[in-house]
């Protein structure tokens, strides 16, 4: 892992290529610049990484930094990139999806949101039992209309602690008007005795969940501010998933339920500091981020100042 002094050495070769100015950077090379400075007096790698702060969701105990898995299954909103899942796939070997794991438990990350798909199932096994891992997995599965039983009975069978109806899946029910499939697969998950979520990008999941009296233990929900130019506002130059991210925060302020806040990074174009501390001031009880290995430490320590630092928080704390 990358030192501090290395970072400093890496930007200050960085401002002196540009020989007193930035103009001829791109704009990573413009934003590391930027940010050097602040990141340097901050510390922030400064103090232990451990005690991550932790909720509940129901009886289950959830570090409030959450192992996103998206990165090891080999998908990334990488806008106009092609090539980016394919490197990823080829980065997060076995051996390298393990070592991730076990620097988030090192740090204090207890739980990761995971794909239901024979490669997780595999190296969470192997995980397990091979490295004496601990990581608990919340599964995201993809209930279809003719089938809403069989991803979540997979799932608990592989030792999941909780189970949560990915976001797309619940987009599209609601779109449907079909509120009442998103209720059966939730009553499923229920029945397995796991802790029972329901994801969503667009707002009107929740609001449709809530109106239709459905009793989740959690939400998945997307948030983050649309502050990086590829979000817009005029034209839409990326995946955003947080289209309304006043219209989210002003309904789920009333929510008395959890609330677990992903794609709080815009995939990769917000500052964690950033990003965190919107997300917790927001209203968010827990965060899902994808993390690279050499992010883990520095993600947890910027996790645990945004949730220390929520004093304007409005929301009262649901995990």
């Amino acid at each position: 892992m990358a030192s501090d002094l290395d970072r400093r050495r890496f930007l200050k070769g960085l401002a002196a290529a540009s020989t007193g100015t930035a103009l001829g950077f791109g704009f990573e090379e413009r934003a590391l610049l930027a940010r050097g400075e602040e990141s340097a007096k901050e510390g922030v790698r400064e103090g232990a990484a451990g005690d991550m702060p932790a909720g509940k969701i129901g009886d289950v105990t959830v570090s409030r930094l959450i192992c996103g898995g998206n990165l090891i299954s080999g998908y990334a909103h990488s806008r106009d990139l092609i090539y980016v899942s394919s490197l990823l796939k080829r980065y997060f070997t076995d051996e390298k999806v393990m070592e991730t794991f076990q620097l988030c438990e090192e740090h204090g990350v207890n739980t990761a949101i995971l794909r239901l798909d024979s490669h997780t199932l595999r190296i969470l096994n192997k995980y397990w039992h091979e490295r004496g891992g601990h990581l608990q997995w919340i599964a995201q599965v993809k209930p279809k209309e003719g089938d809403l039983k069989s991803d979540t009975d997979k799932a608990v069978d592989n030792g999941a602690a909780g189970v949560y109806i990915q976001g797309g899946v619940g987009d599209a029910f609601v779109a449907k008007e079909r509120v009442d499939l998103l209720g059966t697969a939730l009553e499923r998950i229920k029945e397995n005795g796991v802790i029972a979520g329901i994801g969503a990008h667009a707002i009107e999941v929740p609001i449709a969940c809530e109106e239709a009296g459905l009793d989740p233990d959690f939400y998945m929900k997307t948030l983050n501010s649309k502050s990086y130019w590829s979000a817009g506002p005029k034209q839409r130059h990326d995946s955003v998933w947080a289209e309304t991210p006043e219209q989210t925060i002003a309904f789920m302020k009333n929510v008395r339920k959890p609330w677990i806040a992903f794609k709080v990074l815009g995939a990769g174009a917000i500052h964690p500091k950033e990003g965190f501390r919107y997300a917790f001031a927001n209203g968010a009880d827990l965060l899902c981020v994808g993390m690279f290995d050499f992010q883990v430490e520095e993600d947890v320590l910027h996790a645990k100042a945004a949730f220390a630092d929520t004093d304007d928080r409005e929301r009262t704390w649901q995990a």
